[in-house]
């Protein structure tokens, strides 16, 4: 069935945008949540839990959304893990410089969207797919570009040399899992589009040590990482 179209939005600056705490009195999730083992075991034995936000809200470009698949890769680090993210280069035709996790369409020759999410996330940086552990997929995203995203989440171990592709990607870095998975540091930016409708949508914003510049997590990245955030916490 095809699906309802909503108006589009225009060009947009969303670190302009009005910005509210979405931290809605949630606790941040325990720190023996986050490490490598207890990840494994939520993934194999998840509770009873629900996603917060399954697609962009804003719009669609295409009725039949096209399969894509990404890597939420998680770092095993002797301090605790991370999660890596990519700066998409200026160049590319969707979500050019933003914050995003490797990924992109499933091709023919995927067999799945694991499949899908390790050869894009070789193709981007370099990552071998026998270096990733998978542990299990999120709930699908439907992004407004018209894409039907299915997150696969998967271990890293720490020290991996990757070799970004500079016409997709202009740089690679890691945020600690537990600064992502506290909703003191989740906001909700807004923004009114065409027909008059107000839309709402999760940032992350995160300064990596020694820089200057804020990495600007948000749209579907942010709100994936916050269904993950509600697995964990659950």
């Amino acid at each position: 069935m095809p699906r309802e179209r909503v108006a589009p939005l225009p060009s947009f600056d969303p670190r302009a945008l009005p910005v509210s705490d979405a931290h809605d009195g949630l606790p941040p999730v325990p720190a023996e949540r986050l490490s490598a083992a207890a990840l494994r075991e939520r993934f194999a034995n998840p509770p009873a839990w629900r996603a917060e936000q399954t697609d962009d809200r804003f719009r669609l470009e295409h009725d039949d959304p096209r399969e894509a698949a990404v890597l939420v890769p998680i770092v095993e680090h002797a301090e605790g893990t991370t999660l890596l993210l990519t700066q998409r280069a200026w160049n590319l035709r969707h979500h050019s410089g933003q914050v995003a996790f490797p990924g992109g369409r499933l091709e023919p020759t995927d067999s799945s969207p694991v499949d899908a999410a390790l050869r894009e996330a070789h193709e981007e940086i370099g990552l071998e797919p026998a270096r990733v552990e998978i542990i299990g997929p999120l709930p699908e995203y439907l992004t407004g570009t018209g894409f039907l995203v299915t997150p696969i989440v998967g271990l890293l171990p720490a020290g991996l040399v990757l070799r970004p592709d500079p016409s997709e990607v202009a740089d690679v870095f890691e945020v600690p899992l537990a600064f992502l998975m506290n909703p003191r540091h989740h906001q909700r930016r807004s923004i009114r589009i065409e027909s008059g409708a107000e839309r709402s949508f999760f940032t992350m914003p995160y300064r990596v040590p020694g820089e200057t510049e804020e990495r600007f997590i948000w749209g579907a990245t942010a709100a994936m990482l916050r269904n993950l955030y509600r697995l964990l916490a659950a």
